[in-house]
């Protein structure tokens, strides 16, 4: 269900994509709100869903990461029982950073992390070995992120 918030509830809510680290009164400012207002404003739209959580966005060379793959994982059945067996797996696999259920050629995209080739090879291995129902796996190495936006288009 969409939730509806008018302009001044949009301009918070691109302020803190931009950079969450903003105090209620800097957001309160920007936005045309005293601070307290600013903070009604937030905790309505926290309690409401429009904002799930807070987070730092890291930078994944500088920690070490410097290869990405998007992996397309076709499954052997897609019964209930072996999409949520390779689900639950999954989500214990720390390099994977994303993983969609998609239409189409693949049951599903996976983005993942590797500190280099080795460390490929092995989550590679892992994927193909430890993850249930996993029929085949094709890997595409992203070269360079030409864009990457972790906000909406608010």
């Amino acid at each position: 269900m969409e939730l509806q918030i008018d302009a001044i509830d949009r301009k918070l809510l691109h302020l803190l994509q931009d950079d969450s680290r903003r105090s209620v009164q800097e957001l309160g400012e920007a936005a045309g709100l005293s601070a307290s207002a600013c903070h009604r404003r937030l905790k309505a739209l926290e309690e409401r869903g429009a904002i799930e959580k807070y987070h730092a966005v890291l930078n994944a060379e500088r920690l070490g990461f410097s290869i990405q793959f998007f992996i397309e994982v076709g499954l052997t059945s897609q019964s209930e029982a072996t999409l949520d067996a390779f689900e639950a797996a999954v989500k214990d696999i720390p390099e994977v950073l994303e993983c969609h259920l998609m239409a189409g050629q693949s049951d599903y995209i996976l983005r993942v992390v590797c500190r280099d080739h080795e460390d490929f090879e092995r989550l590679h291995r892992r994927l193909s070995a430890r993850l249930p129902g996993v029929a085949r796996i094709h890997s595409n190495m992203s070269i360079r992120t030409v864009k990457a936006r972790t906000g909406l288009p608010i």
